[in-house]
């Protein structure tokens, strides 16, 4: 049975410890109805996700600590898409019934110290129990200038980019499902997809940095972000194969296992790095580039198609693998 502690002491333990509620509205003043990575009303940036057990985290593969840790990437990948930096938050847990108390006090106490540690203020929300674990944030952000990243803002011969590499959390997951026994030969893409740790300041360096364009974080995978931004925006893409930084322990992986290390860069969920185009290339961008490990991946293109220029010259439509949450 569940262990009846009681919704107040939950709360209690989960507010111990949160940080600072600062009185401060958004700088930057603006309105977005639905489609991008969040929404924004009278300058808050606004996103939800949820995480459900054995649907996005497992805790026979996960601690609870990287389980929540997961979570609140999720969210804050996606106040960073759009340029801004995560305040507040608004956080609701199902206990799973038959989770041990000390699971339920390990789940608790990740999710107050992993907002506290972002200087995100916790300013409500619910506790439940049920048959599966589950967490839900609404996570409330702002603008660092008066620039927003948006996903319709890709403009033709603007440059395409991604931040970090790819095909990781993929990988990981491909490890966990097929080859449990080898999880420890390839550690680095087991933990990224249990735990991905992310630059969770990127977008709002970039805009800091004066960058204008489009972007979005990739949580349903690079063949699916791509056709996004392209639709959002009216335009095609050409990616270079050469150019994808496919990650090496990703390529290690694929080798060993006799596997297509290209499959895992396109269409893996759950990578929450950012896919983000721009036409801008002044000094303080360029560091950013070299100091966030950036890679230039193609080109914005006239037109409505997403293609990949192979190594042979040979041009290959992109098609939409989306990472399915249903």
């Amino acid at each position: 049975m569940f262990p009846n502690l009681g919704e107040f002491n939950l709360v209690r333990k989960i507010l111990e410890n949160r940080a600072e509620f600062v009185e401060q509205s958004p700088h930057f003043k603006g309105w977005l109805d639905v489609g991008d990575d969040c929404a924004i009303f009278d300058g808050w940036l606004v996103t939800k996700d949820l995480s459900v057990e054995n649907t996005h985290f497992r805790l026979d593969w996960s601690s609870p600590e990287q389980a929540v840790e997961k979570h609140i990437v999720s969210n804050v990948s996606d106040i960073s898409a759009m340029g801004g930096r995560p305040r507040f938050a608004l956080f609701g847990l199902c206990v799973n019934k038959n989770w041990s108390a000390e699971t339920r006090d390990r789940v608790v106490k990740a999710v107050s110290e992993g907002f506290a540690r972002r200087g995100i203020a916790l300013i409500g929300g619910d506790t439940v129990s049920g048959d599966e674990g589950a967490f839900s944030t609404t996570l409330l952000g702002e603008l660092v200038t008066d620039t927003v990243l948006l996903r319709s803002a890709a403009k033709p011969d603007e440059s395409v980019y991604v931040s970090g590499t790819l095909g990781k959390s993929a990988a990981g997951l491909w490890i966990l499902m097929n080859k449990p026994q080898d999880k420890d030969k390839f550690a680095s893409l087991v933990e990224y997809h249990l735990c991905p740790a992310i630059k969770e300041d990127f977008g709002a360096r970039l805009v800091d940095a004066g960058v204008e364009g489009a972007a979005m974080d990739i949580s349903d995978g690079l063949s699916s972000e791509l056709n996004h931004l392209a639709l959002s925006s009216g335009v095609g893409m050409e990616i270079e194969e050469d150019l994808l930084p496919i990650d090496p322990e990703v390529r290690k992986m694929a080798e060993f296992y006799g596997l297509d290390a290209m499959d895992f860069a396109l269409n893996g969920g759950e990578e929450y790095e950012l896919l983000f185009t721009t036409s801008y290339k002044n000094d303080i961008f360029q560091k950013e580039l070299s100091s966030f490990g950036v890679h230039r991946v193609g080109s914005v293109t006239a037109g409505n198609q997403v293609r990949m220029v192979r190594q042979n010259g040979e041009k290959q439509i992109i098609k939409a693998q989306a990472w399915s949450h249903l």
